[in-house]
This record gives C-alpha cells, structure tokens and sequence, in this order.
C-alpha cells in the first residue's frame, strides 16, 4: 500500500474500549504514514518477564512512552502513541507535549460495543501479530478498565467504527487530516479514486453498435 505523507509532525493519540482495535489500527496506520509506533503493550512485555500491571509498573512504562514520544516529536517525527489514554489529565499531558515541541496532534476515538470489545480481549491469542504483546483480560479486568476511561470531553476528536476495516477507517482519518490540515492537498487527492473517462464514440474495431441506444440530449 503507498504511503501518505503528513505536511508536519503530528502526535496521534488513541481513545476506546480495550478491543476496540486500537493496535491494529495503530500499526497499519503508521506502516501507511511511515511514522513511529511506541506501542506500550510491547514496551512492558520488553521490560517485564512477569508483567503485574500494578501501579508502579504502569507508571514505569507510561515514563518510556512519554520519555520516547517528546524525543521523536522534537526530532521532527510523527508518533502514534499507542497505550491507554483513559483520562482527561493524561491526554492534557500529551496535548501540552506536542505544542511544546512545535507538533500538531489529533485524538481518535475507536468506538466499539461493550460485548463485541469483551469477546476480542478475552480471546486474544499470541499468534496473531497484534495481540502478541497483549494478554486475555476477564470480565472484572475488562469492566475495572471500562470504569476507568474518561470520554473526550470539550476535545477534539476523529470517531471511527472499531469493526470497520482499516481501509474504510483509513479513508476517515486521511479525509480529516486534509481537512485539519496536517497532509497537504496533493498527497490527500492522490488517494482519491478517480472515475474513468467514458467513451462515448462507438468504437470500429468493437463489432456491431445500435446507434439507437447511444443518442444523447442535452438541455
């Protein structure tokens, strides 16, 4: 798939349910981009032969995310930052992080219903290239982080379907960072399917053609 090209450094924030889809959004995202994926899943899973997921850890991670994000971003590079972004404090945080290292940033919210993101987190399974880092939550895991998110409130935010394909999502998001601003209009329309010419003169080589069907009227 050809790659689009964002006109400045861009911090891409990710909002939604766990199993929502955000990883998988994530990296075909950034593989399209060509921009860096800081995956916190993969992070800890580096870090942590037992992962406990307690406060201490969590707080040990979220360090290296931000540590990783603010050097790339001040380095020119556009960076998806793929963790939960549960709370409004947390996404403020990373807000103030771009503009202080000149980026712009955008906030996409993967929205899914509560069974349908249930029975992706409790059946994930480590073959799978975007579930490899991640564990199988239970119900009081799914519902204690369900609990825990603050929707975007008084924010701006792209909404995409988490069942959708990527392609469709991908035709959302590139439509509003043209419109926001952040791909340049040559870059945007080149992914624009354009429709073929029609020919509307008989061909002599095409056989036989009723000339009848083909009178056009124009008013």
């Amino acid at each position: 798939m050809s790659k689009l090209s964002l006109s400045k450094p861009l911090l891409i924030l990710l909002y939604g349910f766990p199993g929502s889809g955000k990883t998988h959004f994530a990296r075909q995202l950034s593989e399209t981009l060509g921009i860096a994926h800081l995956q916190g899943d993969r992070i800890r899973y580096e870090l942590f032969e037992n992962p406990r997921y307690d406060k201490e850890e969590n707080d040990i991670v979220t360090h290296i995310m931000d540590y990783m994000t603010e050097v790339l971003l001040q380095a020119g590079v556009s960076v998806i930052y793929d963790t939960h972004v549960l709370r409004l404090a947390q996404r403020r945080v990373l807000r103030d992080m771009a503009r202080k290292s000149r980026a712009e940033h955008a906030l996409i919210w993967l929205q899914i219903d509560n069974d349908a993101a249930f029975a992706r987190v409790s059946g994930r399974d480590r073959r799978k290239a975007d579930d490899k880092y991640a564990v199988p939550l239970t119900q009081p895991q799914f519902e204690k982080l369900m609990a825990a998110m603050q929707n975007p409130r008084d924010e701006d935010y792209i909404v995409i379907s988490g069942k959708h394909t990527f392609n469709a999502q991908r035709g959302s998001v590139t439509k509003k960072f043209y419109e926001l601003g952040y791909l340049d209009a040559e870059t945007a329309m080149s992914k624009v399917v354009k429709p073929g010419m029609v020919n509307l003169i008989p061909n002599p080589m095409a056989g036989r053609v009723d000339q009848a069907r083909r009178n056009i009227i124009i008013r």
